[in-house]
């Protein structure tokens, strides 16, 4: 959450919306441990990693998805038996469970 931390100060100062993508659970293998954050605003830019770049395409979409219907937060879930997070590149056999919110500040 460190290394996002210029990024989401420098979005709030230009009035961005911002949703943030945080691991809050690994089964099995997973590239990045409970508590890896990722941040996307409204325009698309990123910061920081949930998964060592193999799921975050699915996590840009989910949270422009997300900005766009000003939804409430949500679980997303890739695993290896998932179709889609196999499309996306997440082979590493295990599953990453991630909690997607907007952030209000």
């Amino acid at each position: 959450m460190k290394e996002i931390l210029n990024d989401l100060e420098r979005w709030k100062r230009q009035g961005k919306r911002i949703a943030l993508a945080r691991v809050v659970d690994v089964e099995g293998s997973g590239p990045r441990l409970p508590g890896a954050a990722m941040a996307v605003n409204q325009d698309g830019e990123v910061a920081g990693s949930v998964s060592g770049g193999c799921v975050e395409g699915a996590v840009v979409t989910e949270a422009l998805g997300l900005l766009e219907t000003k939804g409430p937060g949500k679980l997303v879930t890739f695993g290896y038996s998932d179709d889609d997070a196999f499309a996306v590149g997440l082979t590493c056999g295990g599953t990453i469970h991630l909690f997607l919110e907007e952030l209000d500040w």
